[in-house]
């Protein structure tokens, strides 16, 4: 009997869900929206790369082998923390690598073009997940309460934390597809897209930088509900858009 609860208890614990940054819905709607921006030069050498694999359904791959041991450095790659007040240059550097340094260091070796043809697909991986991350404010964390995890809330009356909230639980709580969600937030201009297009890395950091004050801003209870969601929903929708563009600016730059 005692074998069998064991066991009944490890299959539970597998199938649990697992976290992952800006959820695998919002992964997926950013790498669909870059794939309404990249040039049919960029696709093909990408579908040629990854097999005919999207980008929506590849840009999740860096969250899925988290749990394989050979993967353990790439741990901090997702995140980096800068105080209030500070710039990324004034911070204190992670030794282990952020993601800032990750990403001009696989922007720069994808450009290089000597990659064997698996360094390559992972590197590409990569680049679409960590783009998709740093629009995600928390992943620029203020150095305080490790990019709002220990931040603990309630989501509608159940135990969460905020990055958690910024990660999943606003785009889960509207019930769309990561093409609903795609669809939804592709709202732009030329002269958007161009201009976001243009920003170097170091203004996304600062535009996840300059949120904080809009993220942290609830009632000292703690319970996020509508009016959270309500007050924060374009923020949202607009940094998953800005990711979306900004990350077929780079393969554009890349493979174009």
């Amino acid at each position: 009997m005692r074998i069998k609860i064991i066991s009944t208890f490890l299959l539970m614990i597998f199938f649990l869900p697992q976290a992952f940054s800006w959820g695998q819905t919002g992964h997926r709607a950013i790498g669909e929206v870059a794939s309404f921006y990249i040039t049919k030069k960029t696709q093909k050498k990408i579908e040629a790369l990854l097999g005919g694999e999207s980008l929506a359904i590849a840009s999740v791959w860096m969250d899925e082998v988290k749990s394989d041991d050979a993967y353990d450095h790439t741990h901090d790659w997702h995140w980096v923390e800068i105080p209030n007040g500070m710039t990324y240059a004034e911070s204190k550097k992670n030794p282990d690598g952020d993601i800032i340094m990750t990403i001009e260091r696989l922007v720069k070796e994808l450009k290089a073009g000597n990659l064997d043809r698996k360094t390559e697909q992972e590197h590409l991986k990569m680049l679409l997940h960590l783009v998709g991350d740093i629009h995600q404010p928390c992943h620029v964390g203020n150095g305080e309460d490790q990019g709002s995890n220990k931040v603990w809330v309630k989501w509608f009356g159940k135990n969460s934390n905020l990055h958690k909230v910024w990660d999943s639980e606003m785009i889960d709580g509207k019930q769309l597809s990561y093409t609903e969600l795609a669809n939804a937030v592709n709202l732009t201009t030329k002269e958007q897209v161009k201009e976001w297009q243009q920003n170097p890395l170091d203004v996304w950091v600062q535009e996840a930088i300059a949120l904080r004050p809009q993220i942290y801003d609830f009632n000292e209870d703690n319970n996020l509900r509508y009016e959270y969601a309500y007050k924060n929903w374009d923020t949202l929708q607009q940094q998953l858009l800005k990711a979306g563009v900004r990350l077929a600016g780079v393969l554009n730059d890349i493979y174009g």
